[in-house]
C-alpha cells in the first residue's frame, strides 16, 4: 500500500511569506520618507532663519553662514589674517573654591607673559573678568587641569594673525572681529571684509608673504649692526603701484595688542613711518630734479658744465658738497659725486615754476597715494624764493613720506608715468592708466644715470652682481628746534631693478644709525641693505641674476672725470 505525504497549507504559507515582506518594505519606505521630511524640516529652518537674519540686515539668504569678517591673504594665497572661533579663559570670582594666590601662581606658569599680580588682582575681583583671550588649547587644557570651577572656558570669534608680526603694519588690527579694524587694511578696507557680499571670499593683498619677510629680516639685521633708532623699506611694482613689502622697525603684534594711548607716532611701535613719517631725503630728489630740468629744456647736454669749484653763496647761505670736488662738473660727475652745488646751480636755472610741477604731479603736496587711512601730510615750502628753489633740488625744506618716494622713483624709471601705490592685488585690466610725469627720453637717459651712480658712485655698495640695480642715496640731517642736527641723520636709498627693464623699485630707510667707525652716511647704512634685499628677493620675483646683461651707459662714461694715469 502506498503512503502518500502532503505538507498542509502551502498556498496559505506562501501568502504569509508575500504579505511579511511586503510589511517590512512598507515600514522602511516609511521611516525613508519621515527621515526625508525631518531632514526637509532642519533644511527649511535653517533657510528660513537665514533670510530672515538676511532680511533684517539686507544681506543675501545665506549671509548667516559666512566668517564675521573675511580673511586677509598675500598675493599668493597665503593666510595673514583669519576669523576664527578661538578659546578664552574667564573667571567668576565669586564661585573660586581655590586660594586665590595660589591659583595666580599656577596661572602664572601657564602663562609666563603674564604678571602674577594681575592674575590675583583678576581673582579677588568683584566680577566676571577674562584671564586670557585667543589662549592655545594646550593652553585651554592646563588651566582646564587645575580643576577649579569658578574658571570657564567661553569660545568667542577671534581675529588672528598667523604670521605675528609679518607685515603687522600693512594689515594693522581688528581688536574684535565683528567690530571695526583700528589701522592698516584691516581699518582701510573694513567695509569690504565685513560685506557679505564678499566677506565669504579671501581678501587678496598685493603683498608677497616672502619678499615681505625678506625685506623684514635685511632691515632688523642692519638697525642691530648700526644701533639706528628705526628702520623701514618699501618694495614696488614699478609698472603697476603695487606694494609688494612694505616694513617699519620697530614692529608689533597684532596679536598682543597694548595700550599706547597718549605716545606720538615716533614713539609707537604702532606707527608705520613709510606712511606716517614724513622726512626731508635730501639727495634722493637730486635725479627728480635733474629730469624735470631735463624736460624743460635746461638740460639739454650730459656735457654741459657747471661751476663747483666754490661753496654756492645765496640770500646769507652757503650751499657745499659734503666732498668738495673743487672743480666744474657735469651732469653725469653731478649725480655720481652728489653735488649740492651743481644740483643748486641746475635748479637756479630752471626756476622754480618746473619743479613746482613736477612735484606737484608726484603728489608732494599731500598726502601719500595709498588706502591706508593712516598717513602723514607733507612739509610743502611755504613760499618759493630762490634759496627754496635751490636747496628743495637737493631734498631740503621739503618733507614727504618714503612712499612718496618710491611711487616717483617708480614714474622715474618705467618710461615717466606715474600711478598711486595700491595695497590690493590687481589684475592686468585694473592697473591704472596713470599719468604722464616724465617724457620717455628722460626717463630712459635716467635709468642710464641711476645705472652709474651705483656702479661709478656713492651707490656702490648697492651692486648686487647681475639684478643691474640703479639707485640715488640720500643722506639728511634731521631738523630739531628751528635747526638742523648734525648728529641725527635720517639716511636713503631709493633705487630700482634690474635697470634696463624696470621692474620694481626698493626704498630703504635708516633712521639714526651711528654706523662703523662714524660711516653713517646713506651709502654705508642703507645702500648695503639694498643690495642683500634684492639679492634674496630677486628670484622669489622672477628677477634672475644676469651679469651679461646691463645698461649701456658706454655713452657717458667718457665724462667722467678721472685723474691722470688711472685707466679709462
Amino acid at each position: 500500500m502506498a503512503t502518500i505525504i502532503v505538507q498542509p497549507g502551502g498556498a496559505r504559507a506562501g501568502r504569509q511569506r508575500v504579505s511579511l515582506t511586503a510589511i517590512a518594505h512598507n515600514r522602511l519606505m516609511l521611516l525613508l520618507i519621515l527621515f526625508m521630511a525631518v531632514t526637509g524640516l532642519l533644511i527649511g529652518r535653517m533657510l528660513w532663519i537665514g533670510i530672515f537674519t538676511a532680511g533684517a540686515t539686507g544681506d543675501d539668504a545665506l549671509g548667516i553662514f559666512l566668517p564675521a569678517r573675511a580673511d586677509i591673504v598675500d598675493r599668493n594665497g597665503v593666510p595673514l589674517a583669519r576669523t576664527m572661533e578661538a578659546y578664552s579663559v574667564a573667571v567668576r570670582p565669586s564661585k573660586l573654591i581655590g586660594q586665590p594666590a595660589e591659583l595666580a601662581r599656577k596661572l602664572h606658569e601657564i602663562f609666563p607673559d603674564e604678571a602674577e599680580a594681575a592674575f590675583y588682582k583678576k581673582l579677588t575681583g568683584r566680577g566676571w573678568a577674562y584671564l586670557r583671550r585667543r589662549a592655545l588649547p594646550e593652553e585651554v587644557a592646563a588651566v582646564n587641569a587645575l580643576g577649579e570651577i569658578g574658571i570657564e572656558f567661553p569660545r568667542e570669534k577671534e581675529r588672528l594673525y598667523p604670521q605675528r608680526t609679518l607685515a603687522a603694519h600693512v594689515l594693522g588690527f581688528a581688536p574684535d572681529a565683528n567690530g571695526v579694524g583700528g589701522m592698516g587694511v584691516e581699518s582701510a578696507f573694513n567695509d569690504q571684509l565685513i560685506d557679505p557680499a564678499t566677506r565669504g571670499k579671501p581678501f587678496a593683498l598685493s603683498i608677497d608673504a616672502r619678499v615681505q619677510g625678506a625685506l623684514e629680516s635685511e632691515l632688523y639685521a642692519q638697525l642691530v649692526a648700526q644701533s639706528a633708532k628705526g628702520a623701514g623699506g618699501i618694495i614696488l611694482d614699478a609698472n603697476t603701484g603695487e606694494v609688494v613689502a612694505m616694513a617699519s622697525i620697530p614692529v608689533f603684534d597684532p596679536n598682543k595688542l597694548q595700550n599706547y594711548a597718549g605716545k606720538s607716532c615716533g614713539e609707537s611701535p604702532l606707527c608705520n613711518h613709510m606712511v606716517q613719517a614724513r622726512y626731508e631725503l635730501g639727495s634722493a630728489f637730486k635725479p627728480l630734479s635733474i629730469a624735470a630740468a631735463m624736460d624743460s629744456g635746461v638740460v639739454t647736454s650730459m656735457a654741459k658744465r657747471y661751476d663747483a669749484t666754490a661753496p654756492l653763496a645765496v640770500a646769507g647761505f652757503r650751499i657745499k658738497d659734503d666732498h668738495a670736488l673743487g672743480r666744474w662738473v657735469n651732469v653725469p660727475e653731478i649725480l655720481v659725486h652728489s653735488s649740492n652745488i651743481g644740483t643748486a646751480r641746475i635748479a637756479d636755472e630752471m626756476g622754480a615754476a618746473p619743479l613746482q610741477k613736477l612735484f606737484r604731479a608726484l603728489d608732494f603736496d599731500q598726502r601719500a597715494p595709498i588706502e591706508l587711512k593712516e598717513r602723514a601730510g607733507t612739509l610743502w615750502p611755504a613760499n618759493w624764493g630762490r634759496i627754496t628753489t635751490m636747496t628743495v633740488s637737493y631734498g631740503h625744506g621739503i618733507a614727504v613720506t618714503p612712499l612718496h618716494l618710491a611711487s616717483a622713483y617708480a614714474a622715474l624709471v618705467n618710461g615717466g608715468t606715474w600711478r598711486p601705490a595700491t595695497l590690493r592685488k590687481l589684475r592686468a585690466e585694473d592697473v591704472p592708466e596713470g599719468r604722464r610725469v616724465f617724457s620717455a627720453a628722460t626717463s630712459a637717459r635716467m635709468r642710464q644715470l641711476l645705472r652709474m651712480i651705483v656702479s661709478e658712485g656713492t651707490g656702490r655698495s648697492a651692486d648686487a652682481k647681475g639684478f643691474r640695480i640703479g639707485g640715488k642715496t640720500g643722506s639728511a640731517e634731521k631738523p630739531e628746534a628751528g635747526r638742523y642736527n648734525k648728529s641725527s641723520l635720517v639716511t636713503t636709498f631709493a633705487s630700482a631693478f634690474p635697470m634696463d627693464n624696470p621692474r620694481y623699485v626698493v626704498v630703504v630707510i635708516m633712521d639714526e644709525a651711528t654706523g662703523a667707525f662714524g660711516l653713517r652716511t646713506a651709502a654705508w647704512t642703507a645702500s648695503p641693505v639694498v643690495k642683500r634685499v634684492v639679492e634674496r628677493v630677486g628670484p622669489m620675483l622672477g628677477v634672475m641674476p644676469d651679469e651679461r646683461r646691463d645698461v649701456d651707459i658706454s655713452d657717458l662714461m667718457p665724462l667722467l672725470w678721472k685723474p691722470k694715469g688711472e685707466s679709462e
